[in-house]
């Protein structure tokens, strides 16, 4: 195995176009907040706006890591709490029927250490999916199929719980023969599993102290991985995996590893397009810390409001050790702003980040 690549400022290669890119993207959210907010009375995220958890836990960083693994938030062992959120990916708040990928936010609290520039706050954020690359090679890409998406946003519910139906049989089909396709998933052609069961990828790169990295969150505890691949009957249940969170979240205790994949070939690992997969032989994800979260209940009122309504999740919050990397998260920072500021506008609920302790 290849000892990992040392962080520098040139494996990014930044596009002329960006500016203009992320001017539209902020654009196309637009359309999407106004056009839910406006039908519901509320504004959500402009992605991921559905919640079906609101998790809180403890994360532990290990001991004795070696050097390449000791960097940044993980630099010493000792205990963070975090919040985790867990979701799925459309802009608007569809019936679980909608069957779509998974994410899960992460906001581990009181982070020590430089931030990021404009990085309010004490805590380090990581947002993941439950698949190892993402939908669109560059943000230019991304906007184009956005904007398509806007066009359907709080539109053709019917439609889209039909089609949904179709779209996961033509991607399980696809799958039997070993092919995976990330557009059909994210039209809503995903299996429609159980959360708790999955495991999550940060799909795009990130500084990791003296090296580069990609990360993953994995269940590892039994009352988690034998949840793993169980899909969740949504039929006449709009708020299925919430209430299926919810059942299962009150009696047992789940543990996740968190993992860092570090980068180990100029050429083999792209860090500008996050489609490529890398190769796990090549560059195997390694544990540093573990989340433990206690049974409860996972859509408390209270903590729902402080977190889901009260708080932002964004890449670009955290250390300078963690800086996010490449196009696509680049691309990130001004719309997740953009979408937070609309939200505190339209609600009238100012969002924070959480005091240190």
């Amino acid at each position: 195995m290849q000892p990992p690549v040392r962080y520098s400022p040139d494996v990014e290669m930044v596009k002329p176009d960006e500016a203009e890119t992320i001017a539209g993207l902020c654009q196309t959210f637009d359309t999407i907040l106004q056009r839910v907010a406006d039908d519901s009375g509320h504004a959500v995220r402009s992605v991921h706006a559905k919640a079906h958890g609101i998790l809180e836990g403890v994360m532990r960083i290990a001991d004795g890591l070696p050097p390449e693994l000791a960097q940044g938030l993980f630099a010493k062992p000792g205990t963070h709490r975090v919040y985790m959120r867990l979701s799925t990916n459309a802009g608007d708040i569809l019936p679980d029927a909608v069957s779509l990928p998974r994410g899960l936010a992460v906001k581990v609290l009181d982070a020590p250490g430089e931030r990021l520039p404009d990085a309010e706050g004490t805590t380090q954020n990581f947002i993941m999916v439950n698949g190892p690359v993402f939908q669109a090679p560059d943000a230019q890409k991304f906007l184009g199929s956005l904007k398509l998406l806007a066009g359907t946003t709080d539109r053709a519910e019917g439609l889209k719980v039909a089609a949904s139906t179709v779209l996961r049989g033509v991607n399980k089909a696809l799958q039997a023969v070993g092919v995976e396709s990330p557009t059909l998933a994210s039209l809503g052609g995903a299996p429609n599993v159980d959360p708790l069961g999955e495991t999550y990828y940060s799909v795009t790169p990130f500084r990791f102290g003296d090296y580069i990295a990609k990360f993953s969150l994995r269940p590892v505890s039994s009352g988690l991985t034998e949840l793993t691949g169980t899909e969740i009957d949504a039929s006449g249940r709009p708020d299925a995996i919430r209430e299926t969170v919810r059942s299962e979240m009150s009696g047992i205790e789940g543990v996740w590893e968190f993992r860092v994949q570090l980068y180990r070939d100029l050429n083999r690992q792209p860090v500008e397009d996050p489609t490529v997969a890398w190769d796990e032989e090549e560059a195997p994800f390694q544990r540093v810390a573990t989340i433990t979260v206690g049974p409860q209940d996972s859509w408390d009122a209270a903590r729902v409001q402080a977190v889901d309504e009260g708080m932002r999740f964004s890449v670009w919050t955290g250390l300078a050790a963690h800086r996010p990397l490449g196009n696509i998260n680049r691309a990130r920072n001004a719309p997740y702003r953009h979408s937070a500021a609309f939200r505190e506008r339209f609600n009238g609920c100012p969002i924070h980040e959480p005091a240190a302790r």
